[in-house]
């Protein structure tokens, strides 16, 4: 995991469904997630509490969206992590991003035995400035 040419493949996947997107423009997955929609990808807020959020429309869970999602990115604690991974297999997800601090070995081998591309405990905004695809 973590590898170089994992994050590139990953990095030039396009739609990104974020879960634990937070409205609080201070939170990582706000700042993080907005730098990736200005860097050109399709940002998916993903937050129960929330309809909107940067403009975005907001979704209550992976399974509500209604097109095709590459990445899902996750910042929620890790503890949440194998809900989500269950989530992002059931909708076809390509690849799971966990965010710095975010780390369940147990999912991310569930993932990639469902064909999946896993980062963990990275920040996508970091590694976007490092490979820039």
């Amino acid at each position: 995991m973590n590898r170089a040419d994992i994050i590139k493949e990953i990095l030039e996947m396009q739609t990104v469904a974020v879960v634990g997107f937070s409205p609080n423009k201070a939170r990582p997955s706000h700042y993080v997630s907005m730098y990736m929609q200005q860097n050109g990808y399709d940002i998916i807020p993903v937050n129960p509490g929330h309809r909107e959020i940067g403009g975005m429309v907001c979704y209550p869970m992976l399974e509500s969206i209604q097109k095709p999602i590459d990445v899902v990115d996750i910042f929620r604690r890790s503890e949440f992590v194998p809900k989500i991974v269950d989530s992002a297999i059931n909708v076809g997800a390509k690849a799971i991003w966990m965010q710095d601090s975010v780390i369940h070995e147990k999912a991310a081998q569930k993932a990639e035995a469902n064909g999946m591309l896993v980062v963990m405990n990275d920040c996508m905004l970091r590694q976007h400035k490092i490979f820039k695809p």
